[in-house]
């Protein structure tokens, strides 16, 4: 057989190993995603279109309604000034990910991130022949410290991807945080890459800031989002990239010659999604007291520690003072109490730490929680 390329053998999967579903006696604290189905009206659009024979080739970046459709909503929930034709849908948001990283760098360059960061992002960005500089952000807030940022930029950098609310600390950057990421952007002339899948999810005070919505920020930033975390379509795939509009026609381009588009009987449903909000208020509230359940839980157990997440669907643990590192924490959790959680000793900044997701229902964290405290008290 020939040779596989060295930087295609190196690819690590991320968080991929803990997404499968473990045995049937394990407690599953991994998964990002909602306890919770697809609301019926998405669904039913789908499930109308393939009766329909909805089933063909159709516009790459998405139908004009569709695009129009996230257009609007993102202009009016976060006053992101896109265009519909601004819009690219894509089969998923780590396929969005992947086209910015591929417009913002090329090989040799540099791209900065915050750390502990979701693995994609570094695999991605290592993907394309670019370095990632990571920029370790300290507990408990995990926020980015903005002079490190600045002293870590050199003439190689050429983009700052922003994840805020963050996979995996759960941080929410303030607007004074973003603005101050956008104005070192402008100085350096550096693309920014915004995750922004989880922006609903914030359980603070904080309010959501889009990087495209300050004042110059639109033209140098890729914002990535969709419905995946919000309406519990995780596996639908479905993704939008959202840009200036010159930028936006790049990455429909890139799209046709890959995977075409998502598909047709799909984009009625996606449709339906951008304008149907009425599911997400009710998910926030079973979030947030999840939340608090999976935090009461945490500190009755003295040899964990974990602050409160602002955001998201995860809590970033500190297994420290049970002797053990994440990795042996994880390994150890799975064996032993039967309790599947994500080491995060291999990502800069996450070192002695697991990650949990409270994304799930609530007696899966009540015996999840029960057995990883049973299993301690015995050690």
């Amino acid at each position: 057989m020939p040779d596989i390329p060295d930087h295609l053998v190196s690819l690590k999967g991320g968080f991929k190993a803990f997404l499968a579903p473990p045995p049937a006696d394990v407690v599953r604290l991994t998964v990002g995603e909602p306890a919770f189905d697809t609301p019926s009206a998405i669904s039913e659009a789908a499930i109308t279109a393939i009766q329909a024979g909805d089933t063909h080739y159709t516009r790459g970046e998405g139908r004009e309604s569709l695009c129009a459709a996230w257009a609007s909503h993102l202009r009016n929930r976060w006053n992101i000034p896109v265009q519909d034709d601004g819009i690219v849908v894509t089969p998923g948001a780590k396929q969005a990910l992947l086209y910015a990283i591929m417009v913002a760098a090329e090989p040799g360059d540099e791209v900065i991130l915050m750390a502990p960061s979701w693995p994609t992002h570094v695999e991605q960005v290592e993907l394309v022949g670019a370095t990632p500089v990571l920029i370790k952000c300290q507990k408990p807030s995990f926020h980015p410290n903005l002079d490190e940022v600045a002293a870590a930029i050199t003439p190689r950098t050429s983009a700052i991807l922003i994840n805020s609310p963050n996979n995996p600390t759960g941080a929410v950057y303030t607007p004074e945080e973003m603005q101050g990421l956008v104005d070192l952007a402008i100085k350096h002339d550096l693309w920014i890459i915004s995750d922004e899948i989880y922006t609903e999810l914030i359980w603070n005070d904080t309010e959501h800031v889009a990087p495209a919505a300050i004042e110059g920020g639109f033209e140098r930033t890729m914002t990535i989002t969709g419905p995946s975390k919000t309406h519990a379509m995780t596996g639908w795939r479905v993704g939008i990239f959202a840009a200036p509009t010159p930028l936006a026609k790049v990455v429909g381009r890139l799209q046709g010659n890959t995977c075409s588009h998502i598909p047709a009987f799909l984009m009625p449903a996606a449709e339906v999604a951008a304008e149907n909000w009425e599911a997400v208020a009710e998910f926030r509230d079973d979030y947030i007291r999840r939340r608090s359940l999976m935090m009461d839980l945490l500190n009755g157990i003295p040899s964990l520690s974990a602050s409160e997440p602002e955001g998201a669907f995860y809590v970033m643990v500190d297994v420290t003072a049970t002797g053990m590192d994440g990795t042996t924490f994880a390994a150890r959790a799975m064996e032993e109490a039967k309790v599947q959680v994500i080491p995060l000793e291999t990502l800069p900044g996450g070192e002695g730490f697991v990650r949990l997701s409270y994304a799930a229902e609530d007696d899966v964290i009540e015996e999840g929680l029960k057995r990883l405290s049973e299993w301690l008290n015995d050690q």
